[in-house]
């Protein structure tokens, strides 16, 4: 049986579906004994089981040292039980603000856990709600502590982050004690760029130039062209000549003649014999590619979106605002 048909499974996942509905998303959030939980460990219950065990026998045989065997463990399995939800209850966890990631890489979050109490809290682990990839940390006394951890967004867009948890066994390892925990701040996620994009298009006449502006003879828009002696220090490209042994300088002719758009539609009606979804994403993780490439080499570029246009320019600025808008594109 899949574990999609178990019903075991599929009861399991509407419980949480409906548990975490009921949670207020708040990027902060104090824990305390209403949403702090406990149940014993599978070693808890052997110990309970066993502590049963000892005190059938002292029972029968009129064991004293037995008694006192039994309620030492007794004893110590209650305070454990007192420590171990003592570990989350007052702890205060705050979510830093993430940055825009690409779909398909892992997001990195950071947690910040403040201890307001004067002793040290030992053993705590934060992750994403069923991923089982844990980060461990110690807070001390009336202090705090940075947890990072990481998921994988595949969508592209504004998405919403995941439901987190946080959980201790400290210091038995016979009882969990864990909250659950919906942030209410989200992460804006670009599209995937294309592992290997076409060369870039051509550059397109500027509006009022010279319509007979011609295209490169190779279809990829460069804007550059080797260094001549006496040409200007701000015309050189850096990021370009720092890849290369040879100095590049900017073509101020062909930047007056030519820009360089990258086009939305003309890229979907390229990728028109796919379905009109994937041709879409397709399209906007090329544009994406394109956007990168165009960066890394100083060219000025523009962005075309059915709704919307962002004329030519570049820097870490521009490049932002084209990834946002291919994002929410």
């Amino acid at each position: 049986m899949t574990p999609t048909r178990n019903p075991v499974t599929r009861v399991r996942r509407r419980f949480q579906a409906w548990f975490e509905s009921r949670m207020p998303r708040q990027d902060s959030a104090v824990l305390t004994q209403r949403n702090v939980y406990i149940l014993p460990t599978r070693p808890g219950l052997m110990l309970g089981l066993t502590l049963l065990v000892l005190l059938i026998a002292s029972i029968n045989y009129q064991l004293n040292l037995g008694y006192l065997l039994t309620f030492m463990l007794t004893g110590a399995a209650i305070i454990g039980i007192h420590v171990c939800h003592g570990t989350l209850t007052g702890l205060t966890m705050h979510l830093i603000a993430p940055d825009a990631c690409f779909a398909g890489a892992s997001v990195p979050l950071g947690i910040q856990l403040n201890n307001p109490s004067k002793r040290t809290r030992y053993g705590i682990g934060l992750a994403a709600l069923g991923s089982g990839h844990w980060s461990w940390a110690d807070v001390g006394p009336q202090a705090s502590s940075k947890v990072h951890i990481s998921f994988v967004a595949n969508t592209r867009g504004l998405q919403p982050i995941p439901t987190l948890t946080a959980e201790t066994r400290f210091p038995l390892g016979t009882f969990r004690v864990w909250t659950v925990w919906r942030p209410a701040t989200q992460v804006l996620i670009y599209p995937a760029p294309e592992p290997h994009p076409p060369p870039l298009p051509p550059g397109e006449p500027r509006t009022g130039g010279a319509p007979t502006a011609q295209r490169h003879t190779t279809g990829e828009f460069d804007g550059v062209r080797a260094y001549r002696r006496g040409d200007p220090l701000k015309l050189i490209v850096w990021k370009k000549a720092a890849k290369s042994d040879d100095l590049v300088s900017r073509d101020a002719q062909q930047a007056q003649r030519l820009e360089l758009w990258l086009d939305l539609a003309s890229v979907e009606q390229s990728l028109r014999s796919r379905a009109a979804s994937a041709a879409r994403e397709q399209a906007l993780s090329r544009l994406c590619a394109w956007v990168l490439q165009a960066e890394s080499r100083g060219l000025r570029y523009g962005l075309r979106l059915a709704s919307r246009e962002l004329q030519p320019d570049s820097g870490p600025a521009h490049q932002k605002n084209c990834l946002q808008a291919l994002a929410l594109a």
